[in-house]
């Protein structure tokens, strides 16, 4: 009994070295792109008035780029709290389809094993972690698969806000962080667009983003980003009701 414990311990921490180490090789590419986004967004944070402590401790609670970039706009033009919040929020929506997509996995952990890990996991770690898991197969590694993801990612993020939020007052306004910045973003972004529907996601955010550019207090994105995000959970539940009536038999 005991020589059987062994060895299923040797086999468990053998599965996860393998997961953590093909975690590492699929987010490596990614790692740059992570850090070059940090770094615009520590910029930004700086250029938009915050102080050093404020900076920081809106890169380390906050942990999410798109909020924050989302928000500085509006925290430089003193827009109401409520619209700041409700527009963070929004940018924001998508991490609760990214829990629910991940909890089954996951859901025989503690629940404050799961918060933590809740708050590390980014965009490309789900992205990732799905077109290695799509289903809920039980299936070894899964754990540290997701880990050997979130970890290099959150410390990418972080050594670039860091080192942004440091040289931030002593980059040229002129630089077109703008440029930057969205460029920072399609790194990011582009390994995320895994089928059709992410794609129409996309297509429809930005094209409204465009129509509604000069909309009051950035509220257009908040508007891009719901009709993005209703597009492609729309279009997601129509492509999996067809793959289970593939011919119509099922159908009443």
């Amino acid at each position: 009994m005991h020589g059987y414990l062994l060895r299923k311990v040797a086999m468990s921490f053998e599965s996860d070295q393998a997961a953590t180490k093909e975690a590492l090789r699929l987010g490596a590419p990614t790692w740059f792109g992570i850090g070059a986004w940090g770094l615009v967004v520590g910029i930004a944070m700086i250029k938009a008035g915050l102080s050093l402590p404020q900076a920081f401790g809106m890169t380390f609670i906050v942990f999410g780029g798109s909020a924050q970039l989302a928000s500085l706009p509006l925290i430089g033009a003193h827009a109401p709290v409520w619209v700041i919040f409700a527009t963070a929020l929004a940018v924001n929506l998508r991490f609760v389809i990214f829990s629910a997509i991940l909890a089954p996995h996951f859901s025989h952990l503690p629940l404050r094993h799961r918060a933590w890990l809740g708050f590390l996991t980014g965009d490309v770690a789900v992205g990732l972690f799905i077109q290695r898991f799509p289903d809920l197969q039980d299936m070894k590694g899964k754990l540290a698969f997701l880990k050997g993801l979130i970890f290099p990612n959150w410390a990418a993020w972080q050594i670039g806000s860091v080192i942004g939020i440091l040289l931030g007052s002593q980059v040229p306004a002129n630089w077109g962080l703008g440029v930057a910045g969205t460029l920072a973003i399609l790194c990011v972004m582009l390994p995320l667009i895994i089928n059709r529907a992410a794609l129409a996601g996309v297509v429809v955010a930005g094209v409204v983003a465009l129509l509604c550019f000069h909309f009051p207090y950035k509220l257009g994105l908040l508007l891009a980003v719901i009709l993005g995000m209703a597009t492609a959970m729309l279009l997601e539940e129509h492509m999996l009701k067809s793959k289970k009536i593939p011919d119509g038999s099922e159908q009443a």
